[in-house]
């Protein structure tokens, strides 16, 4: 079937009877489990629909609907689904079959959103700000240093419904992490969770180590020789980009916290333990940030002093040379007037005498001057 074809199927989907033609389109095309940074191939937002049982993926078979309908008469394993920026009508029926709040849904589909989590009935809402470093050959006033994406996860006693919004954050490398780890997947829905949230919280931490990097490069040329000369909206933007991944890594503190200590119905007590190490790596993340962002006020404030120094110096520069300047000036201001009776007028020796005078008391001002450091 030709990609048009595909489209066209996909806007048709609106209730649960829909998806059935979805997960068709999904097994049509096996390999796009390694996500991608843009939309699926499939032409939809679908990235992969996969079914656990203790731990094992499952091959597929079936329909969505009918995957789901297994799962929950056999009562074990789960359904991971996997959606990159879904409209409306394409999370209509997953709406539907997963008993999904209308107010979650509508946050996983506008999407930014601040990092949360929130419980409707038995079913767990988590949002995560995910963050990307962007590479740039050298630092500038424009250049961007954070990049941000979201990913939203419904996470209930068995399915995953992970949401993805921007073109980084990728789950297929994790997914096929946990796949080779099935003692850790057999632990349910949970377990998925943590690995996003863990994986999450990584990147935090590997783009926190790459900004400090440009901060060092920041710090460097400011206290250099030239330091003065260095544009400080260098310093502006790293401030920016700092402040978004602050917004990013500041607010899920209190999510992760009442997934590590709080009792929730999804999430067993030995995933809980699991989480409590990613808040361990939230807190450094956090910590490294607010480290970053006083660096930087302190950075601010010595280039500031360091061009006021500046100044400070050409003014007495400036200053001191006036000075040297003023005293030719003013001798030959007076032998410039025109009067009649002047003394030394008509003395051979008169214009040796003031050039050798305006030049005693010039260098002796330079001398003064330049002792005292003014020149």
């Amino acid at each position: 079937m030709s990609m048009a074809g595909n489209l066209r199927k996909v806007r048709g989907l609106g209730g649960v009877g829909g998806l059935r033609r979805m997960a068709r389109l999904a097994r049509r095309r096996p390999k796009v489990d390694l996500s991608h940074p843009a939309r699926s191939p499939l032409g939809s937002s679908v990235v992969n629909c996969v079914t656990y049982q203790d731990g094992v993926r499952v091959p597929g078979d079936g329909d969505l609907v009918d995957v789901v309908e297994r799962v929950r008469k056999n009562g074990d394993g789960f359904v991971w689904l996997g959606l990159h920026e879904p409209t409306d009508r394409e999370f209509a029926g997953l709406a539907e079959l997963f008993d999904l709040h209308p107010l979650a849904v509508e946050d996983a589909v506008e999407a930014h959103q601040r990092p949360k989590l929130e419980r409707y009935g038995e079913t767990l809402f988590a949002v995560f700000k995910t963050v990307c470093y962007v590479e740039h050959e050298e630092l500038t006033a424009t250049s961007e240093v954070v990049n941000t994406g979201e990913i939203m996860v419904f996470v209930g006693h068995d399915f995953v419904v992970t949401v993805r919004h921007g073109r980084h954050g990728s789950l297929g490398p994790l997914r096929e992490e946990l796949e080779s780890d099935p003692q850790q997947l057999a632990k349910g829905p949970a377990a998925v969770l943590h690995a996003i949230a863990d994986h999450v919280v990584d990147d935090y931490l590997t783009v926190t180590d790459s900004v400090q990097a440009d901060i060092d490069q920041v710090e460097t040329d400011v206290f250099a020789e030239n330091g003065a000369r260095v544009d400080p909206g260098r310093i502006y933007q790293m401030k920016r980009e700092l402040l978004e991944l602050k917004r990013a890594v500041a607010p899920l503190g209190r999510p992760i916290e009442d997934l590590a200590t709080r009792p929730i119905r999804v999430v067993a007590p030995e995933i809980q333990a699991y989480f409590r190490d990613v808040l361990d790596h939230l807190m450094r993340a956090k910590e490294q940030i607010a480290s970053f962002d006083e660096l930087l006020n302190s950075i601010l404030q010595a280039h500031l002093a360091q061009v006021t120094v500046a100044q400070n110096e050409d003014m007495r520069k400036i200053t001191a040379w006036a000075a040297v300047i003023a005293v030719p000036t003013m001798v030959c201001g007076v032998y410039g007037m025109n009067f009649d009776h002047m003394p030394e007028l008509h003395w051979r020796f008169g214009y040796p005498l003031v050039i050798g005078v305006i030049s005693v008391a010039c260098l002796a001002l330079y001398r003064g001057f330049r002792r005292n450091g003014w020149l």
